[in-house]
């Protein structure tokens, strides 16, 4: 049953989703083909997910048109999108075309924060309430939560005594004013390039504050006609199955042999042609040892530093940017698209601030002071934290989900996350999750994995509903099966070498660990379909 705050009426469900981003909408569109009751538990306003809430100054997607959408063809049908990559209004104004489409909004309650889910095996059933006085019991409980929403807000020594604005990029002010303003950028990762290039260009001061310097590759943002699109629109079936079957959700395939078996002559002429190409071709379409290599990853970085290098004129930024040696393994952390960074940063009116020289001492009543000899004072108007998210577990960890002994997910995690494909956890009977760890969810198109693993997941309920099986729950063995394998994975590779937020190496206190699932989508998919099929690794009840 689900109880409105408001009204108090009580309504029988199958299923609670929560989120209504891509995830939680492709979960409903699924189930409700299953003949199930499903409803969305959403703590926004409105759909989009990380995209309700991801409003700062350039935003926008980093995945390339067509393949930033659900592949469901009465929706894509009367929808076309304006560029290569979209900004933040289009998604949100997509997600509005899906609500319609659908009808997906007479299903979902907004404003509703959930804050415990708690299981009964007696009756079978997870009770979910959120702030707002919700009350849900349901069969199956769908954790469509998203891979960055909770975001990390650090905490600095006298930022409670800063006169000034204070505003984390995942919870944006729309109105925000910086001409003629002082304005600090704390990060240099994927949302901070974004900001940067925005603010830039306006009438304002930046001081940029970084401790290691992203490896963007450029975007090639381009505009889409019409014209163009409902001419590929013919093709997009063809274009998603070849995404389901690659390794990363492009349909597109690294090069079988490596950086070093090659000349300098065709090594050289192929990383032209795909630096060129834009988007994420640079890395999909690149040597297949670049992350096991590190003679080929060095060669690939040499590369990457010369085109950035030709960019800036400014020695010192230059310096920092693409320093000559590099300061970790390309491609080990998230990698941004970027349209002009490099020259927004040699701009005369954006500074850098080398945080591993002269790190933060302390907030004051008017900026930033820095630990160094002179003691040097930065006098900021604005501090935007580009600092990015408690990524990954961050939302499942903080929504009071207990297992059926009274357990807290977090308490359950607390060594190191466990999981079974990614998307089941021992002691949670018919819970799912969706957008996951321990799975090719940062290494891949957003799209694609949520919908490889919403059919997995609908798949799983049909047999259910159809052999009446009761719950079904992922084994501990099972567990430290798929966690093995997933640590043998990386351990191949040259991620681990590398700490950022695909391991949670940037939540200070959050254990670093191996969570990439390294083969990709297609090896994946085809991994929890043999489980699955087989109910290998799961306790069946009936």
């Amino acid at each position: 049953m689900t109880q409105d705050s408001e009204t108090g009426s009580v309504i029988n469900c199958d299923a609670i989703i929560v989120g209504a981003g891509l995830s939680g909408c492709s979960m409903l569109h699924r189930l409700r083909k299953l003949n199930l009751d499903a409803r969305i538990l959403e703590s926004g306003t409105d759909f989009g997910g990380i995209w309700h809430w991801n409003r700062y100054c350039g935003a926008r997607v980093d995945s390339e048109w067509p393949f930033y959408q659900l592949n469901i063809p009465e929706v894509y049908r009367d929808w076309n999108f304006s560029q290569r990559f979209s900004d933040h209004n289009e998604i949100r104004s997509y997600f509005a075309h899906l609500d319609k489409t659908l009808d997906l909004r007479k299903s979902t309650y907004f404003e509703a924060h959930v804050v415990s889910a708690t299981r009964d095996e007696l009756s079978n059933t997870w009770t979910v309430e959120t702030e707002q006085g919700h009350v849900a019991r349901c069969k199956y409980l769908i954790l469509s939560t998203g891979l960055l929403h909770r975001i990390h807000k650090p905490i600095f020594p006298g930022s409670d005594r800063y006169q000034g604005q204070i505003h984390h990029t995942g919870a944006w002010p729309e109105s925000l004013e910086v001409k003629g303003k002082r304005v600090g950028i704390v990060g240099t990762g994927a949302t901070a390039v974004q900001v940067t290039q925005c603010l830039a260009k306006e009438d304002a001061h930046l001081t940029v504050l970084m401790r290691r310097p992203s490896y963007c590759i450029p975007m090639g943002q381009r505009d889409i006609g019409q014209l163009e699109q409902s001419s590929w629109k013919a093709y997009y079936k063809v274009l998603f199955k070849e995404g389901r079957e690659s390794a990363t959700g492009f349909p597109a395939k690294t090069l079988p042999q490596s950086a070093m078996d090659v000349s300098d002559e065709d090594r050289e002429r192929h990383l032209e042609e795909i630096w060129a190409r834009g988007g994420f071709n640079f890395q999909v379409a690149n040597y297949h040892d670049i992350v096991r290599n590190e003679d080929s990853n060095r060669k690939v970085y040499d590369f990457w530093a010369k085109k950035v290098r030709q960019r800036i004129k400014d020695p010192r930024k230059r310096a920092l940017m693409a320093p000559t040696e590099p300061p970790y393994f390309f491609g080990t952390k998230r990698v941004p698209l970027e349209q002009d960074y490099y020259e927004c940063i040699d701009q005369d009116n954006v500074e850098l601030v080398d945080l591993t020289k002269t790190p933060i001492k302390e907030f004051n009543e008017t900026g930033i002071l820095l630990d160094s000899s002179e003691n040097r004072q930065l006098d900021l108007d604005i501090v935007v934290l580009a600092t990015g998210f408690d990524a990954v577990t961050g939302s499942v960890t903080q929504m009071g989900l207990k297992n059926r002994d009274g357990m807290d997910i977090k308490e359950y995690w607390r060594d190191g996350i466990r999981t079974f494909l990614g998307m089941f956890v021992h002691g949670f009977p018919n819970a799912f999750m969706v957008f996951t760890p321990q799975a090719p969810t940062a290494l891949s198109n957003g799209p694609t994995v949520i919908e490889t693993q919403c059919d997995l997941i609908t798949n799983a309920i049909e047999r259910m509903e159809k052999e009446d099986i009761r719950s079904i729950e992922a084994t501990s063995a099972a567990e430290d099966e798929w966690d093995s394998m997933i640590q043998q994975m990386n351990e191949n590779t040259l991620y681990p070498l590398t700490n950022s937020w695909w391991n949670g190496g940037n939540i200070p206190g959050k254990k670093p660990q191996n969570l990439l699932h390294t083969a990709g989508v297609a090896v994946y998919d085809a991994q929890c379909k043999e489980r699955l099929d087989r109910w290998i690794g799961f306790t069946v009840r009936y």
